[in-house]
């Protein structure tokens, strides 16, 4: 996938027990996916995950201010990602991709059949307008917020 491409429509299971539809946002609103591998690594914690998405959780405010809606996804099971953002506190939606089609087709897979850290920002129209591969997850926040301002 790149930047300018139309964003391939899915339809996901999310954390509050109802389901994301990307399309549906078409029109709406622009929309920033995160990838990311599991909720619970050996040798990455849940309390690490969480550190790492503190620059993201911080800028949340902004990212809606936006008008965008993020969504967080991994392979892990609906009842692993409520778990995890109740437990957490965290204020947007995780999505769960047990067949991990959705981020095979985004962000790609590595060699453990996680999905790679990836972000991308859609836009209104649902084209792909940024995709993060390198992520900084200090800044990350930051820089979707920024991504997003032209979109406006």
């Amino acid at each position: 996938m790149k930047e300018g491409e139309q964003a391939p429509d899915f339809e996901l299971p999310a954390s509050d027990q109802g389901t994301v539809k990307l399309s549906s946002y078409q029109g709406k609103k622009n929309v920033v996916l995160c990838f990311y591998p599991k909720n619970h690594l050996f040798a990455c914690p849940s309390k690490k995950v969480f550190k790492m998405a503190q620059a993201t959780i911080n800028a949340y405010p902004k990212i809606r201010e936006s008008e965008a809606e993020l969504f967080a996804i991994s392979v892990d099971t609906v009842e692993d990602q409520k778990k995890f953002v109740d437990e957490y506190k965290i204020p947007y939606l995780h999505l769960s991709d047990t067949k991990k089609t959705v981020c095979k087709m985004y962000a790609g897979l590595n060699l453990a059949g996680l999905a790679k850290r990836t972000t991308f920002i859609i836009d209104k129209q649902g084209r792909i307008a940024k995709i993060f591969h390198d992520i900084n997850v200090e800044k990350h926040g930051q820089e979707i917020v920024y991504s997003l301002n032209p979109l406006k």
